[in-house]
C-alpha cells in the first residue's frame, strides 16, 4: 500500500518503519519546520558559544521489552545515553532529545513545514491536501496530538474526533536559561518545588557543550493559571521560584527565552491505538495511552501490527 502518515513525531516514525520494513510505501508530514515535536532541542547563540534546551520532554524511561530494543538501536548508533540524575531508567537524546526524531526520520520521505489541511474520501482513495497540493493514499495514520485530531477527522470518523476532544491535554511554560558561570546547586535536577514541576541542568546531560544552561518548566496548575502571560513576566516568576528552590542568587543571564506548550502532556483516552480496516484509516500517539515517550512509540508499533494483519 502506499501509506499517508500525519505527523512524524515518534509514533507516525515507529509507524513508518515498520510499515516500511513490510514493503509498503511511506510518506510522513509535519507542520514543524523540522524534527522535535514534544522532543524538540532550542539552539541558541550566546557570548560562551551555543547553548542548547531540550524544551519539551525531559528525558523518557524504558519499561515494554520491544522499546528497550529500540532505545538499544538508538544507543548504539550514539544518538540516545542513560541520564541518572534524573533516575535509574532515565534516558535522554543525544546531544539533545531531538536527535532521535532525527535519526527516524532520516531513513523516510518526510515533508516538513507542510501542514495537511484536509482529508478527503475519492471512492477507495484518501486525499491530503497541502499548500503545495494534493496526494493519494491507500491508507491514511494520523499521528498528531489530540487537540489537532478531532478538525482532521471529524466529517470521516466523528466518534473518534470525539474521543480526542475530550482526551484533554495539559499546558506548560517553559524558560530556557544560559548563565554567565554555574548555578549554585549541587544537584542537576529538581522536582515539584513550587511553581516549579520541574527544572533541569540541561548542560549536564549526556553529550551537551556550551554554557550553563537550565530549563524550568512551570507545574501544569501554575502553566495553566498564567497561560495567557506574557513572556516576560513567566520568566521573572519562574526564574525567582528557581532562584528559592536552589537557595542561591543566579548568576547573569547570558540568554533567556520562554516556550508556551499550550499541549504539553497528553491525556490518556484509554485506548492503544485506532484502526478502521474497511475504510483504512488509523490514529496512534501518546494521548492514547498516556503522557510518556514510550506510550507515543507503543501506539505506533500496536496500529502498526494492526495494519499488516
Amino acid at each position: 500500500m502506499k501509506i499517508g502518515i500525519i505527523g512524524a513525531g515518534l509514533a507516525g516514525l515507529t509507524a513508518a518503519r515498520i510499515l516500511a520494513d513490510a514493503g509498503h510505501s511511506v510518506c510522513l508530514f509535519d507542520k514543524a519546520r523540522g524534527p522535535g515535536g514534544r522532543m524538540s532541542t532550542r539552539r541558541v547563540e550566546t557570548p560562551q558559544g551555543m547553548a542548547f534546551f531540550d524544551h519539551g520532554a525531559q528525558y523518557f524511561t524504558v519499561r515494554d521489552p520491544g522499546f528497550a530494543d529500540a532505545v538499544a538501536r538508538w544507543e548504539a548508533a550514539c544518538v540516545a545515553a542513560r541520564w541518572e540524575a534524573a533516575g535509574e531508567n532515565a534516558w535522554v537524546g543525544a546531544p539533545g532529545m531531538n536527535a532521535i526524531i532525527k535519526a527516524e526520520a532520516a531513513d523516510h520521505d518526510v515533508r516538513w513545514n507542510c501542514r495537511i489541511e484536509r482529508i478527503e474520501r475519492i471512492g477507495e482513495t484518501w486525499r491530503l491536501g497541502h499548500a503545495e497540493g494534493e496526494q493519494d493514499f491507500d491508507a491514511v495514520i494520523v499521528a498528531v496530538p489530540a487537540e489537532q485530531v478531532a478538525p482532521l477527522l471529524a466529517a470521516h470518523a466523528p466518534d473518534w474526533a470525539a474521543l480526542a476532544e475530550t482526551t484533554v491535554s495539559q499546558p506548560c511554560w517553559t524558560v530556557m536559561a544560559a548563565f554567565a558561570e554555574r548555578v549554585d546547586f549541587a544537584a542537576d535536577c529538581l522536582r515539584q518545588a513550587g511553581a516549579i514541576g520541574w527544572a533541569a541542568r540541561n548542560s549536564a546531560k549526556p553529550g551537551r557543550s556550551g554554557p550553563e544552561c537550565w530549563v524550568v518548566q512551570g507545574s501544569p496548575q501554575w502553566s495553566a493559571t498564567h497561560l495567557e502571560e506574557e513572556a516576560d513576566t513567566v520568566i521573572a516568576a519562574l526564574l525567582a521560584e528557581l532562584a528559592h528552590a536552589t537557595g542561591s542568587t543566579l548568576p547573569e543571564t547570558l540568554v533567556v527565552q520562554a516556550h508556551r506548550w499550550r499541549y504539553a502532556l497528553s491525556g490518556a483516552a484509554g485506548r492503544t491505538m485506532l484502526w478502521d480496516e474497511g475504510s483504512r484509516l488509523g490514529v496512534s500517539g501518546d494521548w492514547l495511552i498516556g503522557p510518556r515517550i514510550e506510550s507515543a512509540w507503543a501506539s505506533g508499533r500496536a496500529l502498526a501490527a494492526a495494519m499488516l494483519r
